[in-house]
């Protein structure tokens, strides 16, 4: 009884030990979180979780300092993940990023270095070392005790757990607008829990709006084809710095000249997570009314299928296709896609050998993929297309000075070569939105193209260099039906589909039209 004891007051000792250090650990947060202000709840919801996961440490590896360190330990590589994502995204790390863990490995050149080098070497060496220290200083529980008494103990300490945490769930508070505010006062892993638990029960709306459009007119052959591009990070980076030439973007230009809607663009995401936008653009709903789910809506539509304009469009008679040249299952596309009203999924296989540009199948080569389903096309069709040339981390690739001179009217000085990478891909975006022009003026079908970008790109360091803190693309809509007068609207990606259907109906009614389908 007294080595039970004096056991029991070494576990209990090493317990609380590292409970305070999870919390020392936590601090190093960005943002940093509250701690003497923090909400009683959220202490005990970190203190449960704390506990949870070192009952459970402790029932397999049989030894409280290692199993304490391990808990530590896993909570410092959250921390490290969460600031670098921080840093690169400027939004903690939420819950539906565990989902995204296997992504990281089987995809590490998306995820791998925005780490940064520090991060990618202390992960390897803290879990080197509390492995080292753990199994060869510290020898088991069971030696003193045995097992039965160490698993009584594992099981009290689960239901000490499990009540914490249902307490602290009772009286956590409500989540705040942001992820960032949540963080701040309740801490990483109260927050984490916060947002799950509300995942489960929050309401995913519907879209009403989208259903608001009369039907297609009888005669299916004036239906125009409707192509909408995605395109990766596209953005008018001439807000960005006088010294970058206008004509980047002089396709662009021309052409929003003539749409019949263009502006600024506000979207769910910045810097990445390219599918909030999607669905957004899909779905026609606001993301700040999915609440939780607003981080990876595709997680929740696997199990709540909602309308988007590929349904409506689809039960007008259209033909839909999604092109994304990347494997079908990131983001779980190749499920999502087919429960949001698409025909058709086309993923990175079925482009072979196309030219790439930079580490990514080039926009040339998905303007070609458009081309060839379009003009064999004998129905009216629907292409989506979700780009990945000028995806990140642009630092990897390289730039000379004779390619600077193309972008630039002046030296713009040093550290911005991810500015130069990404207008590189950006006047091939630009090149692009022509070609699809050109394409939809030659097919005896009328046609409507929206051009818009998801998010600004992934670059923190010339942003913060630049002064720039605006996070909304650009968009236009044009149509060979109609020449428009460039108006400006500026407008969120979840009104998009409704302008679509609407240009759409306008097109089906004779008195809208302002001449032949080319535009003259």
């Amino acid at each position: 009884s007294c080595v039970g004891l004096i056991m029991g007051a070494s576990l209990l000792s090493i317990l609380l030990a590292g409970w305070a250090g999870s919390l020392l650990v936590e601090q190093h947060l960005r943002p940093r979180p509250a701690l003497l202000r923090r909400p009683l709840a959220a202490h005990l919801v970190h203190g449960g979780l704390y506990l949870a996961v070192f009952c459970l440490l402790l029932a397999i590896l049989q030894r409280p300092l290692f199993s304490a360190l391990l808990d530590i330990a896993l909570l410092l590589i959250m921390v490290l993940v969460n600031n670098a994502k921080y840093r690169a995204l400027r939004e903690p790390f939420v819950f539906t990023d565990f989902t995204l863990y296997s992504q990281a490995l089987r995809h590490p050149r998306l995820y791998l270095p925005y780490l940064g080098l520090p991060a990618m070497i202390a992960i390897p060496v803290v879990t080197l070392a509390v492995f080292t220290i753990g199994l060869l200083f510290e020898p088991p529980l069971t030696d003193g005790i045995g097992l039965w008494p160490l698993l009584l103990w594992v099981c009290g300490g689960l239901l000490m757990a499990a009540g914490m945490l249902w307490a602290g769930d009772r009286w956590l508070p409500p989540p705040a607008e942001t992820i960032v505010e949540d963080v701040s006062r309740l801490g990483l892993l109260a927050s984490l829990w916060l947002h799950h638990r509300c995942s489960r029960h929050w309401p995913v709306p519907d879209a009403a709006d989208l259903q608001a459009y009369p039907p297609p007119p009888a005669d299916h052959g004036a239906q125009a084809h409707v192509v909408a591009v995605q395109s990766e990070s596209f953005f008018d980076a001439r807000r960005l710095h006088p010294a970058i030439r206008d004509d980047i973007l002089a396709h662009y230009d021309d052409i929003a000249d003539q749409a019949l809607l263009r502006g600024r663009l506000q979207v769910p995401a910045w810097g990445a997570n390219t599918m909030r936008t999607e669905f957004a653009f899909l779905s026609g709903i606001d993301s700040r009314e999915l609440g939780p789910h607003r981080f990876n809506p595709y997680q929740t539509l696997l199990h709540q299928p909602v309308i988007t304009l590929a349904s409506q469009l689809r039960a007008r008679g259209y033909r839909t296709i999604c092109i994304h040249p990347y494997p079908a299952d990131f983001f779980q596309r190749n499920r999502v896609y087919p429960l949001m009203g698409f025909d058709q999924f086309i993923d990175i296989a079925d482009f072979g050998d196309a030219e790439r540009a930079g580490p990514y199948i080039s926009d040339a080569a998905v303007t070609a993929k458009i081309g060839e389903i379009l003009r064999t096309a004998t129905q009216p069709t629907f292409v989506f297309a979700i780009t990945m040339e000028n995806h990140g981390p642009l630092h990897l690739e390289s730039v000379n000075s004779e390619e600077e001179q193309s972008y630039y009217r002046a030296a713009i000085g040093e550290g911005l070569d991810d500015l130069t990478v990404y207008l590189r891909h950006l006047r091939n975006a630009d090149r692009m939105l022509a070609s699809l022009q050109s394409l939809l003026l030659e097919l005896p079908r009328p046609g409507l193209l929206c051009f818009y970008g998801d998010h600004v790109p992934g670059m923190p360091a010339v942003f913060e260099r630049l002064d720039y803190y605006e996070d909304d693309t650009d968009y236009l809509i044009w149509s060979t039906a109609r020449r428009g007068s460039g108006a400006h609207r500026d407008a969120a990606a979840h009104h998009l589909a409704g302008f679509i259907l609407q240009a759409l109906k306008d097109h089906a009614d004779p008195s809208a039209a302002t001449g032949g389908h080319h535009g003259d």
